[in-house]
C-alpha cells in the first residue's frame, strides 16, 4: 500500500493514523485500508478516510512511502488488529508488491478470524481483478518474470485477488460522485461492525415525530384511549431511538442499551 503522505519517521515502519480520533496511537483502530497510493491516496482513499472520520470509524492508515522488498511487522499486525479491511482495487493495484502481500495477509485473517472484506472497485471492473485481466494481466506478467523462481508467491496473489474480489463490493461506475461512494462504505462499514448509521436514525426520529405531532392534533379532535395508547408507544419509540443514537455516538455497544431496557422493566440494577 502507498500512503497517503511522507512520515518523519526513521524506522521504516507505519506510523498509525486513525480517523475518528486526535488520539490516535492511543486508539484501537477497527478498519484497515488497502490501497494503491500512486492510484487514490490524495483522491478516493483521501475521502474516505474523511469519511471515516466523519462516522467515528477508527481506520488504520500508514504514512510512509513503500520501502523495500516487503511489508513491515507493524503493517502485518495492524491487519491482524483490524476487525475488517476496505481493499480499495484501483487499475495499477496489481503492481504493487506491497499490496498484494497485504492482501494476502487480509484474506488469510478472514478464513482464520472472522475478519471481514469489504472490496471497493475504483475505475476498475471486478472481472480484472477476479480474473487478472487487462491492468491486472499486464503486472503479473512482470512479477512472473522477477518471481520466475518463487512462482508460489505469485500464485497467493492470484488466489487472494480472486478470493477477495468475489464477495459482494462497491463499484464506482454506478455512483454519480465520490461523496456519494464513500458515504455509502461508511454506511456499509458500520452496519458489518454492528453500528448504526446515525443518518438512518435522524430519519427514523424525524418521521415518528411528525407522526407524533399528528396523533397529538388527531387526539385534540377526538379523544380515545386507543388514541392516546399509541401516541404514549410512539413518543417511547422516539426516545428509544434517541437513546440508542447517543449509545451510537458513545460507541457504547447495543446490547448494554437492552440491559438498561430490561432492568428498568423489572426495577432491577446491574
Amino acid at each position: 500500500m502507498a500512503p497517503m503522505s511522507r512520515s518523519s519517521s526513521s524506522d521504516g515502519e507505519g506510523t498509525r493514523v486513525l480517523a475518528g480520533s486526535n488520539t490516535a496511537p492511543a486508539e484501537k483502530h477497527e478498519v484497515f485500508i488497502s490501497f494503491r497510493g500512486e492510484d487514490t491516496r490524495i483522491t478516493f482513499t483521501s475521502h474516505l478516510y474523511a469519511a471515516f472520520t466523519r462516522h467515528d470509524i477508527r481506520a488504520y492508515i500508514d504514512h510512509n512511502l513503500e520501502r523495500g522488498d516487503e511489508i513491515s511487522a507493524t503493517l502485518l499486525a495492524a491487519i491482524e488488529d483490524a476487525q475488517l479491511s476496505v481493499i480499495v482495487f484501483s487499475e495499477n493495484y496489481a503492481d504493487s508488491r506491497w499490496c498484494l502481500d497485504e492482501l494476502v495477509k487480509i484474506v488469510e485473517c478472514s478464513k482464520k478470524k472472522k475478519h471481514i472484506i469489504v472490496p471497493v472497485f475504483y475505475e476498475v471492473d471486478p472481472s480484472s481483478v477476479r480474473e487478472q485481466t487487462g491492468s491486472y494481466a499486464d503486472a503479473f506478467a512482470i512479477h512472473e518474470q522477477n518471481f520466475n523462481d518463487n512462482m508460489e508467491k505469485v500464485q497467493l496473489w492470484k488466489h487472494a485477488l480472486t478470493e477477495a474480489s468475489t464477495d459482494s463490493g462497491l463499484h464506482s461506475s454506478i455512483y454519480r460522485t465520490e461523496h456519494e461512494m464513500v458515504e455509502e462504505i461508511a454506511k456499509m462499514v458500520l452496519e458489518k461492525l454492528d453500528r448504526a448509521y446515525v443518518g438512518d436514525l435522524d430519519l427514523q426520529i424525524e418521521k415518528l415525530e411528525q407522526l407524533a405531532q399528528l396523533q397529538e392534533e388527531f387526539s385534540k379532535e377526538v379523544s380515545s384511549s386507543e388514541n392516546e395508547r399509541n401516541h404514549k408507544a410512539n413518543l417511547a419509540r422516539i426516545s428509544r431511538l434517541k437513546l440508542e443514537k447517543k449509545f451510537r455516538m458513545l460507541r457504547l455497544p447495543p446490547q448494554l442499551l437492552s440491559h438498561l431496557e430490561i432492568s428498568q422493566s423489572t426495577n432491577s440494577y446491574f
